[in-house]
């Protein structure tokens, strides 16, 4: 299979910082892979110098002759003077073909033939037309509005659609699914995963390195490391290279203190040694001392008592023109209670929280707080630190100590649970990625001990190590939480229950997780369409409808494969400690009758699994 791209010993970085280090690997046709890595660890750096957008120290980039290659950077700009779809055209490189095209039509120029030529060459036919219906699913209609009127995730879904529309042979994606719904995610992860280039993204969400890849590179301490599978198998790959580097440094450091023996002995006995023991002594002392930056974002953080009464919404309506955002809306939340809020943009849903917060106001209804409830709001529009400041002052500013699971912390012993070194903690804001300024914004939100935290697309830009923790956090709050997220992994990890925006102020609230919702949607449409074939005249014949798994149902038939594999590995282990010949007799006896646990237990799940598979 052709190389579209190759990568040589790659070095990259900044003053002391050292992003990554001789580095090396290639993406081939139809490859389509994601790169993870901490937040500040160079993924986004690494896109760019691949893209010709940021210089290297050293080594080598080959491109494939005739390879075209799409690139979405993390925050894009326009020209403030064009429109959304002159933009798109323009980013294609189109624009210019396209116009003179259509003004050659116009005035009869001799240049026509050789313009159509061209048009064929450039595929520029009917060009603008699929551009519109790439924007149309991505939810940007107004296709003459000024780009300078669009906010960032508008802009950032405009040069998406630009490099979709394109369709290159190489597709770089610096965080695709950010300031998308969850409609437009499952429609971009349907679109990326039958595509026939290569691709090559950073993107956090986990369900869609997992449906859409088919390999993961880590960059991790300044090294790259590949998995030959989606995000499932990185993970259960991962833990072996780190249990594996784990068990290295141990022997190497077993090994050490016997060398130092030998070392520590008089010097004349130690000059008649062979030199390479000497030598390889100094190899293992500097193996021995390698240990993994292992350490995680600590968010221990005692939260203030919350009591019975958190905050009850009667006939709550809210509208901007003819847009309807609640209507005669009711609802009471209970004590620890866990919220997802999922729905298209548009629908209203940070615009609800923010009449929670009392930042707006309902047309009418009431909404009545606890006079415990001590808020923690995390939102979109947070990011507004003074770049010029110190780390540390911006926390400073906010608390010289903190208390953290009954103990006071400094304000640098604070940052130390995020994951922000000394010396990270006295660089300036504006030198930090656009992740660690978000988990500098969360540690200020958390910082504060809040009792209700109110989570407004908080996944954007967190690195999935930083998600893992919080999701862990968030499930052992000893408060309320309500998230607004696209991030169909995390809402999964964390919420109780949905409410679901589905537009003209139609709020549902749904007893389960995303993925609960999500199969009873389909469930739902699956269930309508024999009624609406009904009203076809059919023949006599009868037909039975195949039945559904319920939501209880689904759980246990995914749950018991990997049961009845477990158990088959004790039934193997079991087997060959009977054959061993090393057992006594009231060992052998209870290894026999577990042995026949085993068998019934593994007949039973087995025959339930085939029960369920056949609604599944």
């Amino acid at each position: 299979m052709a190389i579209d791209l190759q990568i040589e010993n790659i070095s990259k970085s900044f003053g002391e910082l050292e992003l990554f280090s001789d580095i090396s690997f290639t993406v081939e046709e139809r490859q389509r892979i994601g790169l993870v890595a901490r937040n500040g660890k160079g993924k986004s750096t690494l896109l760019k110098i691949i893209a010709g957008e940021e210089p290297w120290d050293n080594g080598k980039i080959t491109l494939r002759n005739g390879v075209r290659v799409g690139y979405l950077e993390q925050e894009p700009e326009f020209a403030s003077e064009l429109t959304v779809i002159e933009a798109c055209l323009q980013r294609s490189g189109k624009a210019d073909i396209i116009a003179r095209y259509e003004k050659a039509l116009e005035t009869g120029s001799d240049d026509l033939q050789h313009l159509m030529e061209e048009m064929d060459r450039l595929d520029a036919w009917d060009y603008e037309n699929r551009v519109k219906q790439v924007l149309s699913k991505l939810k940007i209609n107004d296709f003459s509005q000024p780009v300078r009127e669009l906010s960032g995730g508008q802009k950032k879904r405009v040069a998406l659609a630009a490099v979709l529309i394109e369709q290159p042979d190489l597709m770089i994606l610096d965080e695709p699914t950010n300031h998308l719904d969850i409609e437009m995610v499952e429609w971009l992860e349907d679109y990326l995963s039958r595509m026939t280039g290569s691709l090559l993204m950073v993107t956090h969400d986990r369900y869609f390195l997992d449906n859409v890849c088919n390999e993961i590179i880590e960059i991790d301490d300044t090294q790259v490391y590949r998995y030959k599978g989606n995000y499932s198998y990185f993970l259960q790959k991962r833990e072996e290279r780190l249990q594996n580097l784990a068990a290295e440094t141990a022997r190497a450091r077993n090994l050490l203190r016997t060398e130092l023996d030998w070392m520590r002995r008089q010097p004349q006995a130690r000059a008649h040694k062979a030199k390479y023991r000497i030598e390889a002594f100094y190899k293992l002392e500097e193996k021995a001392a390698a240990m993994r930056d292992d350490s995680k974002v600590s968010l221990e953080i005692k939260s203030q008592y919350i009591g019975n009464k958190i905050f009850v919404m009667n006939a709550l309506s809210k509208s901007f023109d003819e847009k309807v955002i609640a209507k005669d809306f009711y609802y009471t939340f209970a004590r620890y209670e866990k919220l997802g809020i999922v729905g298209n943009n548009g629908t209203g849903k940070s615009t609800f929280i923010k009449m929670l917060l009392g930042k707006v106001a309902p047309d009418s209804g009431t909404i009545e707080v606890g006079e415990t409830v001590k808020w923690g709001y995390y939102s979109q529009e947070g990011l507004s630190f003074n770049e010029e400041m110190k780390v540390i002052d911006v926390v400073k500013d906010i608390a010289e100590v903190i208390p953290v699971a009954g103990k006071m912390l400094t304000a640098s012993q604070f940052l130390q649970h995020f994951l922000f070194s000394p010396e990270k903690q006295y660089s300036y804001v504006y030198k930090l990625s656009g992740g660690e300024k978000r988990r500098l914004y969360l540690c200020t939100v958390l910082m504060a001990n809040p009792n209700f935290l109110v989570l407004d697309e908080p996944t954007n830009d967190l690195d999935i190590e930083t998600l893992q923790v919080l999701e862990e956090y968030l499930r052992d709050f000893k408060g309320c939480v309500i998230v607004v997220s696209h991030d169909r992994y995390f809402m999964d990890k964390v919420v109780d229950h949905i409410f679901v925006f589905n537009g003209g102020g139609d709020i549902k609230d749904f007893p389960g997780n995303y993925t609960d919702y999500r199969y009873w949607r389909e469930e739902e449409k699956e269930n309508a369409k024999p009624a609406e074939k009904s009203v076809q005249p059919k023949a006599t014949y009868r037909t039975e409808t195949k039945r559904k798994l319920t939501f209880k149902e689904r759980k246990e038939y995914e749950s018991l494969e990997p049961e009845i594999m477990a158990l088959e590995e004790e039934k193997s282990l079991l087997e060959q400690e009977m054959s061993s010949g090393m057992l006594d007799n009231d060992t052998l006896l209870a290894k026999s009758r577990r042995i026949q646990e085993v068998i019934e237990l593994i007949d039973e799940k087995t025959n339930r699994w085939v029960e369920l598979s056949e609604f599944a």
